[in-house]
C-alpha cells in the first residue's frame, strides 16, 4: 500500500470512528487498604479531600470533552481504587455534567464499583438516585480463609448481604471473584460459585489470582510463602466456571467475562471493540479520535500531583501520542481475539487503515488454525477457540506482525 492511500484511509477511518459513540471511564485512586495481590493505580491516605477532587474531575472532564467535541456516549463507568468510598453527590455531579457536554445515549450505562463492606453498602441507595444503574461488585470469595488471605476488609456474610441488597437496588449487577487460590479445589470453587451466582445471576468477573511485581505477594510468593495453582489444575477451575455460570444462563462473551444475553458491559465492550474512550482521573489512560489520529494518553499516577496539575492546567495527561497504523491494528486485534465473538477484519481496517494481512502474519494464523486455537466464523469473523483463549497471551505475540 502506498503511504498516500495508507494515510488517506486511516483518515477515512479514524473520521468514521469518531462517530461512533463514546466511553467515558472515572478514576478515583483511594482505597480503604490495599490489597497483597493488587498492582492497580490505588492508594491508601489517612484523609482525602473529596470535595476537591470531585471539583478536579470535573474541570478534567470539561478539559477533555472540550477536545472531544459533543459526541454520543454510551456509558460511564466509576473505577478505581475504590469509587463507592466518593461522596455520592460527587457522582450524581459528575453524571450530570457527562450527559450535558455529550449526547447520552437512551440506554446509557453508568456503573459503579463497589465493595461489599457495610459502609460500603450502606451509600448503594445514594448511589441509585445519583443515576447510577449498575454496580460492579467486589465480592472476590465467599469463604472467611479465602478472604482473609486476599486481604478483604468484608466478611462472607457481608458480602452475601451485599449481594442482596445491590439486587434489589440496581437494575444491573456484576460480581468479581478470584479463582485459583492456595489449595483451591474444583469441587469447593463449584459450590462457591453456585452459592454467589445463585444470589446475582446477571454478569461476572473473574479473575486468575495472579503474583504481580511490586506487590506484597510478590515478596510472599518469592520466599515460599503459599503456591497457586496452575497449568492443568487452572485450567479446570476455569473450565467448571463455564459450566456452572451456564448453569444460571450466563456465557462467556469475553475471556474473563460472563452475562445473560443482553447483561453484558457496554463499557468494556467498547475496550474489546477498540472504540473510542475518554478516561479521566489520576493514572488513567485513553484512546481518542483527534483530527484523523487515534491518540493514546495517560494521566499522572500520583493523585496529589494529578490534582495538582489539574488545578493548575485543567488536565494532568503527562503522555500522548498518535497511534501509527500498526500500532492500531495490533491493539484492536489484541483486544478483539479476547470476546468470544471474535473480530471482523473490516474493523481492523476501520480503526487501522491497513489491509489484514499487514496486522497478521498469515502463515502463523493459519498454523493456529491448525492447531485448533482460531477458528473463521461463517460470517468472516476470526475467533478465538476455547483451547485458544487459554492461551491467547502466547498466541498472540507469534500471530501478530
Amino acid at each position: 500500500m502506498a503511504p498516500a492511500a495508507a494515510t488517506s484511509d486511516a483518515t477515512a477511518a479514524s473520521d468514521a470512528t469518531a462517530a461512533e459513540p463514546l466511553a467515558l471511564y472515572i478514576h478515583w485512586p483511594f482505597c480503604a487498604a490495599k490489597c497483597p495481590y493488587c498492582d492497580f493505580n490505588s492508594h491508601v491516605r489517612p484523609g482525602v479531600d473529596a470535595a476537591r477532587h470531585g471539583r478536579a474531575l470535573l474541570a478534567e472532564l470539561e478539559h477533555e470533552a472540550a477536545r472531544a467535541g459533543r459526541r454520543r456516549l454510551a456509558s460511564i463507568f466509576f473505577g478505581g481504587g475504590t469509587p463507592s468510598l466518593m461522596p455520592p453527590e460527587a457522582v450524581a455531579a459528575l453524571i450530570a455534567r457527562a450527559t450535558a457536554l455529550f449526547e447520552p445515549a437512551g440506554d446509557l450505562e453508568i456503573t459503579l464499583e463497589a465493595n461489599p463492606t457495610s459502609v460500603e453498602a450502606g451509600k448503594l441507595r445514594k448511589f441509585r438516585a445519583a443515576g447510577v444503574n449498575r454496580l460492579s461488585l467486589g465480592v472476590q470469595a465467599l469463604d472467611a480463609a479465602s478472604l482473609g488471605f486476599l486481604g478483604r476488609n468484608h466478611s462472607a456474610g457481608e458480602a452475601v448481604a451485599a449481594l442482596e441488597h445491590a439486587r434489589a437496588t440496581f437494575p444491573r449487577l456484576s460480581f468479581d471473584l478470584i479463582y485459583a487460590r492456595p489449595g483451591q479445589s474444583e469441587a469447593a470453587w463449584r459450590a462457591e460459585l453456585r452459592r454467589a451466582l445463585s444470589l446475582a445471576a446477571d454478569h461476572l468477573s473473574l479473575y486468575q489470582l495472579t503474583v504481580e511485581p511490586g506487590t506484597r505477594f510478590a515478596t510472599e510468593h518469592a520466599r515460599g510463602a503459599f503456591r497457586l495453582p496452575e497449568g492443568d489444575e487452572a485450567a479446570a477451575l476455569y473450565a467448571a466456571t463455564a459450566e456452572e455460570a451456564a448453569r444460571f444462563g450466563l456465557e462467556p462473551y469475553e475471556v474473563s467475562n460472563y452475562a445473560k444475553p443482553g447483561a453484558e458491559s457496554r463499557h468494556n465492550l467498547a475496550y474489546w471493540r477498540y472504540a473510542d474512550y475518554l478516561g479521566i482521573g489520576a493514572g488513567a489512560h485513553q484512546r481518542l479520535t483527534l483530527g484523523g489520529d487515534i491518540r493514546a494518553a495517560r494521566r499522572h499516577r500520583a493523585p496529589e500531583i494529578w490534582l495538582e496539575r489539574v488545578e493548575r492546567e485543567g488536565h494532568a495527561r503527562v503522555e500522548e501520542e498518535a497511534l501509527s497504523p500498526v500500532e492500531r491494528g495490533r491493539e484492536a486485534m489484541l483486544m478483539g481475539l479476547r470476546l468470544s465473538e471474535g473480530i471482523d477484519p473490516a474493523r481492523i481496517g476501520a480503526r487501522s487503515g491497513l489491509d489484514f494481512d499487514a496486522v497478521v502474519d498469515r502463515a502463523m494464523l493459519d498454523a493456529l488454525m491448525e492447531e485448533g486455537y482460531l477458528r473463521w466464523l461463517p460470517d468472516g469473523r476470526l475467533q478465538a477457540t476455547m483451547e485458544g483463549r487459554l492461551r491467547l497471551d502466547a498466541l498472540l505475540p507469534a500471530l501478530l506482525r
